[in-house]
């Protein structure tokens, strides 16, 4: 049985050979939300020149989607940490985010289609780094205990070879990352939403709540 990979671990390896280096490598940072940036900008703002690239077709609704962009610009010009970070927007396209998810609008939070929109991300975030020539790209996505960072560095790997793009291997949720992204979100003001972004996962967001209402009226 193949030994399960430890992303940290190598992501740790790559910062350690770039220090002894003294390299500064730029890093295209994908970036979900503000709160999930938050400690992945404190981590590597001092070992990589960042440009944050925020790209979220799933998020809906549009208001949604601008007031989460708006957040991550506010963060960045807050967050005074290491070398100064730049800021990239992509293209708000719902409907390449539905198109992709057809077919799959039932599968539960955690599945196919959500594997489907790490790929339809990471691809854009690739293609971005390859454009602007940047040394690296990775995302915050893997910060969230409620995403596989398996199947996220098994993506970002995949699109390295295809872009000729370094990808920065990581699972930001170990060393207390997620924990300290919330001590961050509460430090900065910063809005916390309580679903991924998408229309599937607000649903499931509204269903776990209701749920547990029910539940305390049962205990009461």
């Amino acid at each position: 049985m193949q030994a399960k990979r430890n992303y940290q671990k190598e992501l740790d390896r790559i910062l350690e050979r770039l220090e002894e280096r003294r390299q500064v490598p730029s890093l295209l940072l994908h970036s979900c939300c503000a709160p999930c940036s938050s400690y992945v900008l404190e981590y590597l703002s001092c070992r990589f020149r960042i440009t944050v690239f925020y790209y979220n077709p799933n998020i809906a609704p549009e208001e949604e989607y601008r007031k989460r962009v708006e957040e991550q610009k506010r963060l960045i010009r807050e967050m005074c940490r290491g070398y100064p970070v730049s800021f990239e927007e992509g293209v708000y396209d719902a409907e390449r985010f539905y198109e992709m998810a057809k077919g799959l609008e039932d599968v539960p939070e955690g599945g196919e289609r959500c594997f489907r929109c790490y790929e339809l991300r990471l691809r854009e975030a690739a293609k971005t780094a390859q454009r602007l020539g940047m040394d690296y790209f990775t995302t915050t996505l893997s910060i969230s205990p409620l995403k596989n960072a398996d199947k996220l560095n098994e993506t970002g790997l995949a699109l390295a070879r295809e872009f000729q793009v370094d990808y920065l291997v990581s699972d930001f949720k170990k060393k207390d990352g997620y924990k300290r992204s919330i001590e961050l979100s509460q430090e900065y003001g910063l809005y916390r939403q309580n679903y991924c972004g998408c229309v599937y996962s607000q649903t499931e967001a509204r269903r776990r709540e209701e749920q547990k209402q029910r539940k305390e009226k049962e205990r009461n």
